[in-house]
């Protein structure tokens, strides 16, 4: 049997099973692994079979692999009911899945289907993985939903307008989705990290970091481990009064 390399939590999730898009490197390796660590059963969905498929071998038997593109509706729906189906119902959902593609762009040189692309799997692929998800979060009576947004929207980061506007756009989707899931039992909350030192940033330029280091209350490097934590409490039975929001993880950078 593999050995679980996750690292143990203070928050316990154990029974609980959750699905998290775009799994399978960065932030959401992160949550995978940390949600392991907090005794959560896990599926992990993306279009990086091969290392989807490594990761989950590695995790051992709390942790599958299965693939979903969200720039595809029908993908979508058929990965959310396989994850429900394989864990045997579905407590939580991270909608973590998302792509940049505008990085060191302006505004004017941004090509209209990168654009749409961008928009088709950061805000469509959101939404439609939570309508998927929904029935099963339903059934459970404490479905919890987590949505990935960016600080960018937040402070205005120029040189990124598909990807910030995409962002924006999750801020607002979580506030409707509280509400019309909120009478099934359901929370929908938003995160929205800083510029954290993963595999997808690094081609951030130095000048990025260095706004960002020199801006935080906490000025160091923000780590994936920084975000972890809050994922883990939102999809917890602990958190089941806390809807709608969206919670800043940037050390301060931007501050409600």
């Amino acid at each position: 049997m593999t050995t679980s390399t996750s690292t143990a939590s203070d928050i316990s999730l154990t029974g609980r099973k959750v699905l998290v898009t775009g799994g399978a490197r960065g932030l959401g390796e992160a949550f995978a692994r940390a949600l392991l660590g907090a005794g959560a059963q896990v599926v992990i969905s993306d279009v990086l079979h091969e290392r989807g498929q490594a990761l989950a071998k590695e995790l051992g038997s709390g942790a599958h692999y299965l693939p979903m593109d969200l720039s595809d509706p029908a993908a979508i729906a058929a990965g959310v009911n396989a994850a429900a189906a394989h864990m045997g119902g579905l407590d939580g959902l991270v909608n973590n899945g998302a792509i940049t593609n505008s990085g060191g762009k302006v505004m004017g040189d941004i090509a209209t289907d990168m654009w749409d692309r961008v928009m088709s799997v950061n805000v469509r692929g959101t939404w439609l993985a939570t309508v998927a998800a929904q029935p099963h979060l339903a059934a459970g009576g404490s479905g919890r939903v987590v949505n990935l947004a960016s600080d960018t929207a937040l402070w205005g980061a120029t040189n990124l307008m598909a990807y910030v506007a995409s962002k924006g756009a999750v801020m607002a989707m979580t506030r409707s989705m509280a509400r019309e899931l909120g009478p099934q039992g359901i929370t929908v909350n938003a995160i929205a990290p800083g510029l954290t030192l993963v595999e997808a940033t690094q081609y951030v330029p130095q000048a990025r970091h260095d706004h960002y280091r020199n801006g935080r209350a906490i000025e160091r490097a923000q780590m994936p481990e920084d975000v972890t934590e809050a994922v883990l409490f939102l999809l917890s039975r602990g958190s089941g009064f806390i809807t709608g929001q969206v919670l800043p993880i940037n050390g301060g950078f931007v501050m409600n």
